[in-house]
C-alpha cells in the first residue's frame, strides 16, 4: 500500500504512532489485545509455511496470529484509505467503535486508516463530503457498511447527496479491496428489515454480489470486533476465515451459552423467574427469561464490552439474539424462553431440570465452574505481561468430558 509522489514516501503506521508519542510498547499492548480477539474463539483465521515431514518443502500450518506477528505487519503498512458509509441506521454501530477499548478513535481514524468519508466524525460536508467520497472512491480503498439498503419505491427511504442508498452502496463497492458489513441494519437489515420490513431493507451482501462481504454482526457489534477485523485485514491483505453466515469465525464460532459464566446456574436448574427475585440478586440463568444465548454465536461472554467491564447478562439481562440473522423476527418476545435447550453435563431440556438428575448436573456445575475460574486467573496474571494469553487456555477437554459423562448416565 506504499507510494510515493515527488520523492516522498509515505510513512508507515509504526512511524506514524512514534510521531504522534505512542511507545512501542503501548502497541505490542494493543497488538496482544488483538492476538486475544483472533484466538478468544480458538477459530482457524489462516495459514503460513513450514517443513513437512520430511523436513523439506512447505505445508500450510494453521494458527492465530501472534502479537509480534501482528505488529511486525501492522506497523509496516502506510495508511489505508477507508470510506465509511452510514446508511439506514442509527449511528449506533460507529458509536460503538468511537468506544472500542481496544485502541482508541485518534487511533482508528489518524493512524490505523486514512477514513476519508465517514459522515459521523467528518468536518466536511455538502460539496465538500460528496468530493470527499468520489475521490476516495475513485482508488483502491477499504469500504465499511453501517445500514440497510431500502428497496422499495426506487430506494426513496434513504437518499445521500440526492443517490439512493444503493446507488451510494453501488459506487463505494466498486473499487473496494474489502468490504465489512458492520451491524445487524448492514448484515441483514435489522429493525426495519424486519416483517412487514415497509422500505424493502436488505443487507450488504444482498446488493454486492460479486464481491466477499465480511458480515461483523451486532446490534450493535462490540467495538473491538470492529477494530479487530479491520486490523486483521491490514495485518493479512485479506478476510478472516468466515461461518456459513458470513461472520468472522474467531469473533462468531462458539455460542453464548457455552462460555457464559452463569452455565453452571442453567445445569443445575437454577433459574432467574423474576427480575427482582432472589434468584436475580445471586446471578442465576437467565434462560426463563427468555435468554437467547443457547442459540447466540458471539464472543460477548469473553471480549465483553467497555474494556471488559461488562456485558448484558453481566449486568442481568438476558440475551437477545442480536447477532444472529432475523433476531426480531426470531426472537420476539425478546422475555419468552426458547422452547428446547440441551443441558451441559445432562441431555434434557432446561424445563426438565430436577431432583432426579441434581447429581450428574452438580458435577458438571464443578467442572464448568472449576474451568472457568482457572481461565479467569490464568487470563489476570497472564496479561499484564502478555496480552495473548488472556484467552488462550479453554477447557474443551474438560467440557467434552462432562459432556460424555452425562450422555453415559
Amino acid at each position: 500500500m506504499a507510494y510515493s509522489m515527488d520523492g516522498w514516501q509515505e510513512p508507515t503506521l509504526a512511524e506514524n504512532l512514534a510521531k504522534a508519542g505512542v511507545s512501542r510498547r503501548d502497541f505490542l499492548k494493543y497488538c496482544g489485545g488483538l492476538a486475544a480477539a483472533f484466538a478468544a474463539g480458538g477459530a482457524v483465521l489462516g495459514s503460513m509455511p513450514r517443513a513437512n515431514a520430511a523436513g523439506t518443502g512447505s505445508a500450510p500450518a494453521l494458527f492465530a496470529p501472534t502479537r509480534d506477528q501482528i505488529a511486525d505487519t501492522l506497523g509496516s503498512v502506510t495508511k489505508p484509505i477507508a470510506v465509511w458509509l452510514q446508511l439506514q441506521e442509527c449511528t449506533g454501530c460507529i458509536e460503538s467503535v468511537l468506544r472500542s477499548g481496544g485502541t482508541t478513535v485518534e487511533e482508528v481514524v489518524l493512524n490505523l486508516l486514512s477514513v476519508n468519508y465517514n459522515e459521523a466524525v467528518m468536518a466536511a460536508a455538502g460539496d465538500a463530503a460528496n468530493k470527499a467520497l468520489d475521490d476516495a472512491n475513485a482508488g483502491d480503498h477499504i469500504l465499511v457498511v453501517n445500514g440497510s439498503i431500502p428497496t422499495k419505491d426506487g430506494g426513496i427511504y434513504c437518499t445521500i447527496g440526492g443517490k439512493s442508498a444503493e446507488q451510494v452502496l453501488k459506487e463505494a463497492a466498486k473499487n473496494a479491496s474489502a468490504i465489512l458489513a458492520v451491524g445487524a441494519c448492514a448484515v441483514w437489515g435489522s429493525v426495519q428489515g424486519s416483517n412487514p420490513n415497509p422500505t424493502g431493507a436488505v443487507g450488504v451482501d444482498k446488493i454486492i454480489t460479486d464481491k466477499p462481504v465480511v458480515n461483523v454482526s451486532g446490534c450493535p457489534p462490540i467495538g473491538e470486533v470492529i477494530t479487530a477485523c479491520v486490523a486483521y485485514l491490514l495485518t493479512h491483505g485479506e478476510a478472516p476465515k468466515l461461518d456459513a453466515q458470513g461472520r468472522p469465525l474467531f469473533a462468531y464460532d462458539a455460542r453464548i451459552h457455552d462460555n457464559c459464566p452463569r452455565r453452571g446456574h442453567f445445569d443445575a436448574g437454577q433459574y432467574v423467574r423474576t427480575f427482582d427475585d432472589d434468584g436475580a440478586r445471586r446471578g442465576w440463568c437467565l434462560y426463563h427469561m427468555g435468554c437467547k444465548g443457547p442459540s447466540t454465536f458471539s464472543s460477548c461472554p469473553i471480549i465483553q464490552w467497555n474494556e471488559h467491564t461488562s456485558w448484558p447478562i453481566g449486568a442481568g439481562h438476558p440475551c437477545i439474539g442480536c447477532t444472529e440473522d432475523h433476531f426480531f423476527d426470531r426472537f420476539t418476545p425478546f422475555y419468552h424462553e426458547l422452547p428446547t435447550v440441551p443441558g451441559f453435563g445432562v441431555e434434557t431440556t432446561a424445563s426438565k431440570i430436577g431432583a432426579g438428575v441434581v447429581g450428574v448436573a452438580a458435577a458438571a456445575v464443578a467442572v464448568h465452574a472449576g474451568a472457568t475460574a482457572i481461565r479467569q486467573a490464568t487470563a489476570k496474571k497472564e496479561t499484564e505481561a502478555e496480552p495473548l494469553a488472556a484467552f488462550g487456555d479453554e477447557p474443551t477437554q474438560a467440557a467434552g468430558a462432562a459432556s460424555e459423562t452425562g450422555k453415559a448416565e
